[in-house]
C-alpha cells in the first residue's frame, strides 16, 4: 500500500509530515550505503527505517520545516532547514552521497528535475538516487476526475501544497531529465486492487497482496498509487 503523509500544522514553514515511513522505498536501498542525504526529510521517519538496517550509516537530512527538522535530527547525524530550490547550505554540498532520498516530496516543487539534477551532482559515482511519487492516474483519482471532481486536500495526491503531478508513465522521463548521469535501474510501483468487500471478508491477506502485486505489474498507471525510481550515477568511484 502507498505511504501516505499526514499533515499537522497549518503554515507552509512549520507544516510538519510524519508517517512510518516509506519501506517500499527504503528496500531499494541494497547496497549498504554509508552517508544518506533524504532531501525533503519530513520528521525523520525514513531515516529511522534506514537506520534499524544500516545502523552505522550517516544520514543527513534537508527539510524547509524548523518543526520537522526538530523532530527530524534526532533520528539523524544533521538536519538543515532550507528551500530546496535555492542554494543549499554548504554543510549539505561539501559532501558526497552514497544514497540520495526523495521521497515524496518533487511535487512540492517549481522544476523538480532542476532539484534532482543539482542533488545528483553530490552522488559518488555507483551512488543511488531513489525517489518515491504519487501517481495522479492511480484508478481512485480517475474516478474522482470522472465525477468532475479536482479538488485539493490536506493530505494525499491531492495534497494541497502539489503543484506538479506524474503519472507511471511520465515520473521518470520528466524527473531526470535535467540528470544525464543518472541510469534508472527500476520503475515500480505500490498500490491495490478495488476488491472491496473480497479483501475484508473473503480473501486471506496473503491472496489479497498477491492480487495487488499482480495488478501492479501488468496495469501499474491504473493500480499503482505510488512511483518508485531506482536510478544510479555513471561513472567510476
Amino acid at each position: 500500500m502507498t505511504m501516505q503523509k499526514r499533515s499537522v500544522a497549518a503554515s507552509s514553514e512549520d507544516r510538519v509530515y510524519s508517517n512510518s515511513g516509506n519501506a517500499a522505498l527504503v528496500d531499494l536501498l541494497t547496497d549498504e550505503p554509508r552517508v544518506i542525504l533524504d532531501v525533503g526529510c519530513g520528521a525523520g521517519d525514513n531515516a529511522l527505517l534506514i537506520k534499524r538496517r544500516y545502523p552505522d550509516s550517516k544520514i543527513y537530512g534537508i527539510t524547509r520545516s524548523h518543526s520537522e527538522a526538530a523532530l527530524a535530527e534526532t533520528h539523524m547525524t544533521a538536519c538543515w532547514v532550507a528551500d530546496l530550490e535555492q542554494t543549499l547550505p554548504p554543510e549539505v554540498a561539501e559532501r558526497t552521497y552514497d544514497a540520495i532520498i526523495f521521497s515524496h516530496v518533487l511535487e512540492h516543487l517549481r522544476d523538480p528535475a532542476e532539484v534532482v539534477s543539482r542533488a545528483s551532482a553530490m552522488l559518488r559515482h555507483g551512488g543511488t538516487c531513489i525517489i518515491a511519487v504519487p501517481n495522479v492516474l492511480a484508478w481512485a483519482q480517475r474516478v474522482e476526475f470522472l465525477m468532475g471532481r479536482f479538488e485539493y486536500e490536506t493530505a494525499g495526491t491531492m495534497d494541497e501544497t502539489h503543484i506538479r503531478f506524474f503519472t507511471y508513465d511520465t515520473a521518470t522521463v520528466y524527473l531526470l531529465a535535467k540528470s544525464p548521469a543518472l541510469k534508472v535501474e527500476s520503475v515500480s510501483v505500490t498500490g491495490a486492487m478495488p476488491l472491496w468487500v473480497l479483501r475484508r471478508h473473503v480473501l486471506p491477506a496473503a491472496i489479497s497482496a498477491r492480487l495487488d502485486a499482480l495488478a501492479c505489474r501488468i496495469w501499474p498507471n491504473l493500480f499503482g498509487s505510488e512511483v518508485l525510481i531506482k536510478a544510479v550515477k555513471e561513472g567510476r568511484s
